[in-house]
This record gives structure tokens, C-alpha cells and sequence, in this order.
């Protein structure tokens, strides 16, 4: 069973006090940050937060690399498509993974950035074994994954967006390596909620107009999703545990840090 945390008791050292119950309302958008192969994180994040066909689920890439089980992760996605409107992100570990393929970098490159544990979640220890990775999860890495999204109050990256262009002409370096601290509101108005940069705090980065969601959830931090309907944050980590909160607790304890 996940240890679950209190609203009521926001602390970002424990997670010990009863999560309260939340009503879920209908036809939600739900986003989660980076998820780096750890599939424990991901499966609780999926039990608490209980997805619907009529929900939106918007995962903002960086689903393989550095955690332990990026074939898993790859394997929930797919079972995801079937069940809710997934709006999958490409991240820039995915192209990685892609360009090492291609031969277009090499292996080694990619091995120092987590693609050694993304090859051994596929039972390769040594050199990469491009056949050992099924063909579902190399169509789903290289057909299906889109470069941005956005809806009628949102927009979503993987790294970054920059403020003063459309989406349709944001450029490679923006959406995929620009790191989060160099962001700005958006011309739109829409919020904009990226991953890329890990939140080492554990605690994702709320600033005017845009969002931050890649809590380090493959080291000692957090997978983090939001609603953007409700503004209510859960996190799940690998320790089978999970927490809730608003973003004016998040705001508090980042104050409080």
C-alpha cells in the first residue's frame, strides 16, 4: 500500500498522514514531468490518479533513460493509448535514444546519459542491441511522440518555450534543451507547463505564467502530475509513496527552502 500524504500537513520530508479523498470531476487534463524509466513512480501515479477514457493525459517526454525500467514505462504508455487520449511528448533522451540508433551520435554518448540503464531494462548489458527493443516501442518513440501541444488556457513542452513566437514556429533547441531558467510568460497568456529541468528540491517550480514539472523523479525526488483543472499537484517516487498539494502549499514550502 503507498504511504500517502495530508494536505492539511504539507511537509517535504515526510509522507506519512492519510492522503484525503478527492472527488474527481470529469474530462480532466492531466499532465506528468519526466518519468526516466521509473515505473514504480509511474504505476502508483496511475493508481491514484485513476484515468478515464474522457480524461486528457499529457506526459511531457523523457520517458526512457537513468531510472531502472524505461521498458516498463514504454509498456504503460501503450497500454495508456488504448484507454485515455494520451498526448505523448517527445523529450530530448528520446531523441537521443533515436539518434544513437541512427548512428547519427555515438552509443557511447548516449550511454553516459542514462541509455546503459535503458539497455539493461531490455536485459543488454553491454554494447546496444537495437533488436532487443520490441517494435511497438520503437514506433511509438519515433511516430507517435509530438514536438508540443496545447489546448484553449495551456501550453506543453518537454524543456521550454520561447515567449515571443507562435508554436508553430518554435524551434528544436526551445522545445527540447533550453533548460527552464531561461523562461518568460508567454505572448499567448496560456500558462506554459514544461519538464527538462529537474526541481532537485522535489517540489515543482510555479512562476507567473509558467510551470516546471520534472521533480527528479530517477534520483532521490518525485514524479510529479498536474490538474490543471483543479491546480492540485500529486507526486509519486519510487519508495511507494505519494503526496498531494495546492500550489499555494507549494509556493509556501518552496518560501520555506
Amino acid at each position: 500500500m503507498p504511504i500517502l500524504a495530508s494536505d492539511d500537513t504539507p511537509d517535504i520530508h515526510t509522507s506519512r498522514v492519510q492522503l484525503p479523498t478527492r472527488e474527481r470531476s470529469c474530462g480532466r487534463t492531466l499532465v506528468i514531468g519526466d518519468i526516466h524509466g521509473c515505473s514504480t513512480a509511474f504505476d502508483l501515479m496511475l493508481q491514484e490518479l485513476a484515468p478515464q477514457k474522457d480524461d486528457v493525459i499529457v506526459t511531457l517526454g523523457d520517458y526512457v533513460d537513468r531510472g531502472p525500467d524505461t521498458r516498463g514505462v514504454l509498456d504503460r504508455l501503450l497500454e495508456l493509448e488504448k484507454s485515455v487520449q494520451l498526448v505523448p511528448l517527445l523529450g530530448n533522451h528520446e531523441i537521443l535514444m533515436l539518434d544513437a540508433r541512427s548512428q547519427l551520435i555515438d552509443p557511447g554518448s548516449w550511454y553516459g546519459v542514462g541509455g546503459r540503464q535503458t539497455m539493461q531494462s531490455y536485459g543488454v548489458m553491454d554494447l546496444p542491441d537495437w533488436n532487443a527493443i520490441p517494435q511497438e516501442h520503437w514506433d511509438f518513440l519515433s511516430q507517435r511522440l509530438r514536438r508540443w501541444h496545447m489546448n484553449d488556457t495551456h501550453i506543453f513542452a518537454h524543456a521550454n518555450v520561447n515567449a515571443m513566437l507562435p508554436m508553430e514556429d518554435q524551434s528544436d533547441d526551445w522545445l527540447f534543451w533550453r533548460r527552464f531558467d531561461d523562461s518568460h510568460p508567454h505572448f499567448s497568456g496560456k500558462t506554459q507547463v514544461c519538464g527538462h529541468t529537474a526541481q532537485k528540491s522535489g517540489l515543482p517550480l510555479i512562476l507567473p505564467g509558467r510551470i516546471c514539472l520534472d521533480t527528479w523523479a530517477y534520483g532521490e525526488g518525485w514524479l510529479t502530475s498536474l490538474d490543471t483543472g483543479t491546480q492540485t499537484l500529486l507526486q509519486t517516487n519510487q519508495r511507494g509513496e505519494a503526496r498531494r498539494y495546492s500550489f499555494d502549499e507549494v509556493r509556501m514550502l518552496t518560501e520555506k527552502a
